[in-house]
């Protein structure tokens, strides 16, 4: 009776403890004793598994007069014996073939609860290194801000920013090309497009009237009139907006004004005038305040691809993936 009365409390206090689960500190004070043996019945899993006290040993990184020391205090607790020893190993008595199936259900469940606890704190205190386009950062990189409490980000374009995760330099890196290695994992997050705005100040009527009759020479025409803003000299934005609307590899546009990012250039052109080529996920909240205009979002401009690229590392996979919803939350 002893043995049965032991087993039928055991899972009537591993059933209160579920349910309190909200109200941790009434429960370790109730039953500290319990908590504090849990490891016997940890013991007890490996050691009815394996049927070995040495194997046990291995796989719970501890030494083996410890596993019998803690055998012996869970036999001496229920007040049966539990394995009888034999040439190569020991062999579970009857008693420890109920215990086992009568606890394992319950110990499986609290492992799984523990591991995933570990897992959580150790990603959500981690510091994690994030490469991303500074052109993208205010739009995309500001959004993990709010998720994660510690990154370090790196500002590099998208070859570089593969190599670094590819050498685990960086753990993820927010990049608008396709890789295909073995090494690192990637995932698309959305599409983001390439549109034409410019300042609040700019009559823009003879523009729309153009693009509505689909007349390109006017079009160009018009653009071409225009104070030009860009992030890089080399007008790399312009040049593929050419490319695909006009089919023209060059512009014959001048940029006007240099600013090496994105942001700052939307700040810029809404305090004065002109127009350039930006990421609308950039644009979207200038946009939606009336701090500029938006011109033409033209539907000869293919959108491009946003994907997440990481090493293969099990131990981020969780970040990775609240990586994954938040960037497709923010692109969505």
């Amino acid at each position: 009776m002893q043995f049965y009365s032991f087993l039928i409390f055991f899972m009537q206090i591993y059933g209160e403890y579920a349910i309190s689960k909200n109200n941790l500190n009434y429960v370790c004070d109730k039953y500290i004793y319990i908590m504090v043996s849990l490891e016997w019945y940890r013991t007890f899993k490996s050691v009815y598994k394996n049927g070995n006290f040495s194997l046990a040993a291995k796989e719970l990184f501890i030494s083996q007069p410890a596993v019998s020391q803690q055998i012996g205090m869970l036999e001496a607790h229920v007040g049966y014996k539990l394995f009888n020893r034999k040439s190569k190993g020991v062999e579970p008595t009857d008693y420890a073939k109920l215990l086992n199936n009568l606890i394992i259900e319950a110990l499986d469940r609290l492992e799984n609860v523990e591991n995933g606890f570990r897992a959580k704190a150790f990603n959500a205190n981690r510091l994690i290194s994030v490469g991303i386009s500074k052109h993208l950062m205010s739009s995309l990189g500001s959004a993990l801000v709010s998720e994660f409490d510690f990154i370090d980000f790196s500002f590099h374009e998208n070859d570089t920013l593969f190599e670094l995760v590819d050498s685990k330099k960086l753990d993820f890196a927010v990049v608008t090309k396709q890789y295909d290695t073995f090494d690192t994992i990637q995932k698309k997050v959305g599409e983001i497009k390439q549109v034409i705005v410019g300042s609040n100040t700019i009559d823009a009527s003879e523009l729309r009237t153009t693009i509505k009759k689909e007349d390109f020479s006017a079009i160009e025409h018009w653009l071409n009139d225009q104070k030009w803003f860009s992030h890089n000299a080399q007008i790399p934005h312009i040049k593929l907006f050419w490319l695909h609307v006009f089919n023209k590899k060059r512009p014959s546009m001048v940029p006007n004004y240099i600013i090496p990012s994105e942001y700052e250039m939307l700040e810029i052109i809404s305090k004065n005038t002109g127009i350039a080529v930006v990421w609308d996920c950039n644009a979207k909240s200038a946009l939606a305040e009336n701090k500029i205009q938006l011109l033409w979002n033209s539907k000869q401009m293919p959108s491009t691809n946003v994907f997440v690229l990481s090493g293969k590392n099990d131990n981020l996979s969780t970040v990775f993936e609240n990586i994954q919803l938040e960037l497709k939350r923010v692109l969505a």
